[in-house]
């Protein structure tokens, strides 16, 4: 691929990535994954031809492409299962158990004004406490099944 130059596609993978891997619930929005893609590749195009350099096009970029993507429900949810419930299921059991859980966690999310920095705010050790305290609550009543 030409340095100067991004298509659509490298826009489409990297931000169908992110989704896959901490937006779970957005990976199959293919509306969403389209448009923010073209966004971005027409970001980077219009920063290109403005006479920046390929690296500030690609930061501009990917500022279009990821804006609200920094923090994810699913990898807060994640990180506690790992840190709080690690030795009640094998490792390959986590994620699967994060993805059954963030419908559960949905109601404690909303609670929270939930923004690209959220996890470096005090509300944060609180909304990890609620997790927590929820996923233990469920898996009493209902066991890990």
């Amino acid at each position: 691929m030409n340095t100067k130059q991004r298509d659509l596609s490298y826009f489409e993978l990297r931000l169908q990535e992110l989704l896959n891997t901490s937006f779970p619930e957005r990976a199959l929005d293919t509306k969403f994954i389209n448009q923010r893609s073209k966004w971005a590749a027409n970001a980077y195009e219009g920063a290109f031809r403005a006479g920046n350099s390929v690296s500030q096009s690609d930061q501009i970029a990917d500022y279009v492409l990821f804006e609200g993507l920094h923090f994810s429900k699913f990898d807060t949810l994640f990180q506690v299962i790992c840190n709080e419930f690690d030795t009640r299921m094998a490792d390959e059991e986590l994620r699967l158990f994060a993805l059954k859980m963030l419908p559960v966690c949905e109601p404690v999310f909303t609670n929270y004004k939930l923004t690209d920095d959220f996890a470096y705010a005090i509300e944060f050790n609180l909304l990890y406490t609620e997790l927590t305290g929820t996923i233990a609550i469920w898996i009493e009543g209902n066991g890990l099944q």
